[in-house]
């Protein structure tokens, strides 16, 4: 279940920092209320992931995870550049969730 709620965690960074282009600057009332309630949100999951998941492994994941989906929605939404080097580069944090999640004692 822990493993869930990071990665859970994980997407609300993505959302935070995907939100953080458009508050623009924190100018717009809307977008910079989800971006900050995206934040409190990942944060308060990733401190009960933290609970029975090692800190250094949870931290990295959720990183790996927010990284990624935020390259993945930064193709997707704002046009930014899906070269080979950034996808194989997306490729390889993949690589490192997944050899965290295994070597893993939870």
């Amino acid at each position: 279940m822990d493993w869930m709620i990071l990665a859970i965690a994980g997407l609300f960074e993505t959302g935070w920092a995907i939100g953080l282009k458009y508050t623009d600057g924190f100018t717009k009332p809307w977008p910079t209320l989800w971006t900050v309630l995206s934040m409190i949100i990942s944060l308060w999951l990733l401190g009960i992931a933290i609970k029975s998941l090692p800190v250094g492994t949870a931290y990295a994941v959720w990183v790996g995870i927010g990284a990624v989906g935020t390259v993945i929605l930064g193709i997707m939404l704002l046009d930014e550049p899906a070269n080979p080097a950034r996808l194989i580069s997306v490729a390889l944090i993949i690589a490192g969730i997944i050899g965290l999640k295994l070597a893993s004692p939870n």
